[in-house]
């Protein structure tokens, strides 16, 4: 019996072609398999019980970075060959296949990396078919050596052997490359051994520039005050914290409380940023007046290398705040003003991707940003789409997402977009997807808000136009998330969304599925003092709730909140949660999105159970919440325990209110990145019996709004 057979989903780049050399051979199998641009093909041959188990293990037994979607068998004409051979990738077609995501670095190659009898000893570059780059090396598909940015690294005779053995674990690997004919590591100024030169540097306080899989990164000693701050200043990052790598679990187990669930995320081969809460202190100026610090594990051979010589680094995006991470060689230059010395090396990076960041809660990671390690590897639609779809998401915490049959490609982290620089990155990152992916969009689903350069890149395609409220695709990315299609009680708490009233939406209760939404209720709105000074200044919602409540409050700001002059009406939780903060003497003013809230939480007394009370008729009164807030005179911890109480109570009452609409709640938007409030909510919720969904694949903050675009266009009608 011989078959034809068809593989399809993320198995380029991931060793599945050695693996099905293996598998045949071992079956007693003739035939060949190559890669094209639908995915892999195979012809196989030998008798009905061989070809059977053959097609079984394709699925059951592929490599570890092997995501099947699909095996489809037909039977053909037997040819009577002998052997099994991989063959060439023919040229053309339209690409259908998938690209994997760079993985972190696999436990053979860290062993080859310390073994001083392996060629590979010490080099920054090992690598093999179940690890190293793959999303940020890859120019075009289908994926091989010449349509990588490895294509200029001609390999040496011994690295050809490794790749032509089907008994070596380099076998068709693409990035393979030893010291004689691989990338090269170069420390600047001043030359000498890279690692030993840079941990040295490191050290003695410099700030030094690390290009790594997907950009640059900035590294300081982690416990350097005098470097922490340096780097703070020509960052111009006041406040935010920095994330940490530590060499492994138990450097992080010395600094954080880690978790099993948490050592599974940081060893994972996605290799995220972990928030933890802090345990040990390290310099005031990496997370200042933070209780919890991002940790992360080394993730490339580079990483192991330098770790091993320093301890704890600070790693950091190389930019200046609000600008996209560097990642091209020819744009070091923005970078002179800040790093001291610069490590870096001869293989190009063809996409930026940043860190992604991941949070515990209970026992499972929510990403709070989905990027490396995760991109440009597709989420499932439960319902595929009948032509090519583009999400051009939000504007603060960019992605887009092309989408085409069941596979949707949401994006790396593009950054907030709000300078031309990250335009750039999201423009050119949709660019590399639709060739990639072989996507043409006729049909682009967009924000409602017009001052958007998501939504004004949208106006300016020549092709069919949706636009999407905003906390409707929140809603309807939780929903897509969990491959949910009845109506839902949607509660989408977020800092801004536009209205098609014309308010800022953000403390919504919605009915909604994957094509329509009703506003059910929210929370009442007030105004914003300032407009978009009262986000960066929370005192001024704290004195627009207080005179909202008829209690005195700073006459120049209540004659303009009456006035109605330059501000607009909100209904947004994150300004309630700013109010709360500035009037417990929390944040007065912010350097970051969601600091007062963050802060906030952290200020919470997690044991503290009581709650307080708003009044739900025609709206929510976030308000009473405020004047509760005010009015008890315990210690700050504790009211800022029973305001979160509160608002799960509060938003648990009120789905109560619609409980005829639907018994189930989809949680969204980036107030439930808190995580307190999160429990409190979910646990209120299903002690009444509901059904909750929450994000699993996705952010729940506005990295998830284009998946959410995408899920609603894909039921639209032509």
């Amino acid at each position: 019996m011989r078959a034809a057979v068809r593989v399809t989903g993320v198995v380029q780049g991931v060793g599945f072609r050695p693996f099905v050399h293996s598998l045949a051979l071992r079956l007693g199998l003739a035939g060949f398999v190559g890669n094209d641009v639908h995915g892999v093909f195979i012809e196989a041959e030998g008798t009905p019980d061989a070809v059977k188990a053959f097609a079984e293990a394709l699925k059951d037994q592929a490599p570890p970075l092997a995501v099947v979607d699909g095996v489809v068998l037909e039977e053909v004409a037997a040819v009577g060959e002998a052997g099994f051979r991989i063959v060439a990738s023919p040229a053309g077609g339209a690409a259908d296949t998938l690209i994997s995501a760079d993985s972190a670095t696999c436990d053979d190659c860290l062993r080859e990396l310390h073994d001083p009898a392996d060629r590979r000893f010490r080099y920054p570059f090992v690598n093999c078919t179940n690890c190293g780059p793959r999303f940020t090396i890859v120019q075009g598909v289908p994926y091989d050596r010449p349509l990588t940015t490895m294509a200029a690294f001609a390999m040496c005779a011994e690295c050809k052997q490794e790749y032509g053995d089907p008994a070596d674990r380099r076998f068709h690997a693409q990035p393979v490359c030893c010291p004689a004919c691989g990338p090269t590591l170069r420390f600047e100024p001043g030359g000498g051994e890279p690692i030993r030169e840079t941990a040295e540097a490191l050290k003695q306080g410099a700030v030094v520039a690390i290009k790594g899989l997907g950009g640059y990164h900035l590294a300081v000693g982690a416990r350097h005050e005098q470097a922490a701050k340096n780097l703070r200043a020509r960052k111009h990052r006041e406040d935010k914290p920095f994330a940490v790598m530590v060499a492994n679990l138990v450097q992080a187990r010395e600094i954080a409380e880690v978790s099993k669930v948490a050592e599974r995320a940081l060893s994972s081969r996605q290799r995220p940023i972990v928030l933890l809460p802090k345990r040990a202190e390290l310099a005031d100026a990496v997370a200042p007046g933070n209780r919890r610090i991002g940790l992360m594990l080394p993730y490339t051979p580079l990483h192991h290398l330098l770790l091993a010589q320093t301890g704890p680094i600070v790693l950091t995006s190389a930019n200046v705040s609000d600008e996209p991470i560097v990642y091209r060689d020819e744009d070091l230059g923005r970078l002179d003003e800040i790093a001291d010395a610069f490590l870096t090396h001869d293989r190009p990076i063809h996409v930026r991707t940043d860190d992604s960041v991941v949070r515990i809660v209970g026992a499972k990671p929510q990403l709070q940003r989905r990027s490396r390690g995760y991109a440009p590897e597709p989420l499932t639609l439960k319902k595929p789409a009948n032509r090519h779809l583009l999400g051009c998401g939000a504007e603060l915490k960019n992605t887009f997402c092309l989408a085409k049959g069941r596979h949707a490609f949401v994006s790396h982290h593009i950054g907030d977009l709000e300078n031309y620089e990250t335009l750039k990155a999201f423009t050119e990152g949709i660019e590399h997807f639709k060739h990639l992916f072989d996507i043409d969009p006729v049909l682009v689903a967009h924000d409602l808000h017009p001052e958007y350069l998501s939504t004004k890149y949208a106006f300016e395609q020549d092709v069919e136009l949706l636009g999407v409220q905003h906390h409707h695709a929140h809603i309807a990315a939780c929903l897509a998330d969990n491959h949910h299609q009845d109506p839902v009680l949607g509660v989408a708490f977020d800092g801004t969304g536009f209205g098609p009233d014309g308010t800022i939406w953000g403390g919504e209760f919605l009915l909604a599925d994957l094509t329509s939404y009703e506003r059910l209720t929210h929370l009442r709105p007030l105004r914003m003092p300032g407009g978009a000074m009262a986000i960066r200044q929370p005192w001024r919602m704290a004195a627009s709730y207080v005179d909202e409540l008829g209690r005195p409050a700073r006459d120049d700001i209540v004659k303009l909140k009456r006035s109605g002059i330059n501000s607009p009406l909100t209904s947004s939780a994150g300004r309630l949660f700013d109010a709360a903060a500035a009037l417990l003497g929390v944040r007065d003013t912010i350097t970051y999105e969601g600091q007062a809230a963050i802060e906030l939480e952290q200020l919470a007394d997690p044991a503290e159970k009581a709650v307080y009370q708003a009044r739900i008729d025609e709206e929510v009164h976030g308000e009473d919440l405020i004047a509760a807030l005010l009015d008890d005179r315990s210690a700050k911890p504790i009211r800022a325990a029973r305001f979160h109480n509160g608002v799960a109570d509060a938003i648990a009452r009120t789905c109560d209110r619609f409980r005829d609409h639907s018994t189930t709640v989809a949680l969204s938007g980036g107030v439930f990145q808190n995580v307190l409030l999160l429990d409190r909510t979910v646990e209120a919720l299903e002690g009444t019996g509901f059904r909750v969904l929450t994000h699993r694949n996705v952010p729940t903050n506005d990295g998830g709004i284009s998946f959410g675009q995408v899920a609603v266009a894909s039921r639209t009608t032509r």
